[in-house]
Formats: structure tokens, sequence, C-alpha cells
């Protein structure tokens, strides 16, 4: 993703949202500090992972469960969307990769990340104590931010984990996208919520899926 690019549209969602640029810049200084040799992957370890292959993007909907029974998952590359990991855990399945602004059951998400998830963790203006608390658990992570790149953390575009999911595919060459577990039109949720899953079909949208 060319930050040039991305830049007017992640204005215009800090100001769709009142959320602070300067507190999303310093969330990812605070990540960048805490990644290490010893417990990064490298950006092209998801090349490795997402070019040229068929990839599942999984939401956090109800729906995702019962969506799962009906899905041949078999040579797809699996990518959850935070607290979609639970459920794929539960299910016995480990994603091959988590995006994740650690808001989902992290407890699901460490042994995932155990059993092999590469784990990208996002910073954003009001994570800064769970970056503290959990990034020293975990291992083989590449650091996002949605505001402008860093040395060791990344912008792939999107905003929230589910579109986030989806750029991180186009971004390293899928050959294909699908996903299960999204409801962006969603009643049942609060007006935070809400703008944040218009911003998600907006997005979403914007990456040609």
């Amino acid at each position: 993703m060319d930050f040039r690019e991305w830049e007017p549209i992640y204005e215009s969602i800090l100001e769709d949202m009142g959320f602070s640029r300067e507190d999303d810049e310093q969330s990812a200084l605070i990540l960048s500090g805490m990644l290490t040799p010893l417990n990064s992957a490298a950006v092209s370890d998801l090349e490795h992972l997402i070019k040229g292959k068929d990839v599942l993007v999984c939401g956090n909907a109800p729906s995702l469960r019962e969506e799962l029974g009906h899905t041949d998952i078999k040579g797809l590359v699996i990518i959850a969307a935070d607290g979609a990991a639970a459920v794929l855990v539960d299910s016995d399945i480990t994603p091959d990769i988590i995006v994740t602004d650690l808001d989902g059951d992290l407890e699901k998400e460490i042994v995932a990340n155990r059993n092999g998830a590469l784990m990208v963790v996002h910073a954003h203006g009001d994570n800064q104590d769970k970056l503290e608390k959990y990034v020293p658990r975990l291992k083989g992570m590449i650091g996002s931010t949605q505001a402008a790149p860093l040395h060791n953390v990344y912008n792939f575009g999107g905003f929230s984990d589910g579109d986030r999911c989806v750029f991180l595919a186009r971004e390293f060459g899928a050959c294909s996208v699908t996903l299960i577990g999204f409801d962006l039109d969603d009643e049942n949720v609060g007006p935070i919520k809400k703008k944040k899953l218009k911003w998600a079909r907006r997005l979403i949208d914007r990456s040609g899926l």
C-alpha cells in the first residue's frame, strides 16, 4: 500500500470516527520498540503464504461457525480477523494468519500462534495497554498501523480487522479472496461499531473484492 494513496482515506476515517492520528502514531512507536528479531516474522513470510493462493478470510460475525461447517477449507490460506481466531481454534483449525488489534480472545490467539499462526499485530490509539500486555507473549509477529508506516511497522491498508485482512490478501497477491463470517449490515451493534462496519464495506468494495 502506498501511504500517499491511503492517507486521504485515513484522514476521512479519523474525522468521521473522532480518532486521533497522534495517538495512532504513538501506539505504532510503542509496538515498533517491542518488536525484535526474536519475536518478529518477515514480511516475505506473508508473501510466501499468500501469493498466488486462494485465501479464506474469516470475520467474527455470529454466522462464522455455521459457515465454516459448509466450507471446504482444504488448500485454502486462512486469515482470521481477531476474534474469529477463537472460533477457528474451537473448531480445531489453526489459521495461517491472524490479523488482530488484540481485542479478541487473546488466550485462544496465543494457542493458535504457538501452533504456527503468523500474527499481524495492529497498533492504534486505544490499544497501547494491550500491546504492552500481550506482545511479550507472542512470536512470529508483523506490526501494522493505519498511520504512516515505520521501519518495522507496516501499513497494508484497511481500518478494522476484517477489511485489513482483505487488504493484506490483496497486497500480497492472493489468487482469490473469499469472505465468511461477515455481517456488514448488522443492526445489533452500537453507533461506533455501525460506523466501523460502514467503513469496512467501503474499503472492501474499494479493494475490488
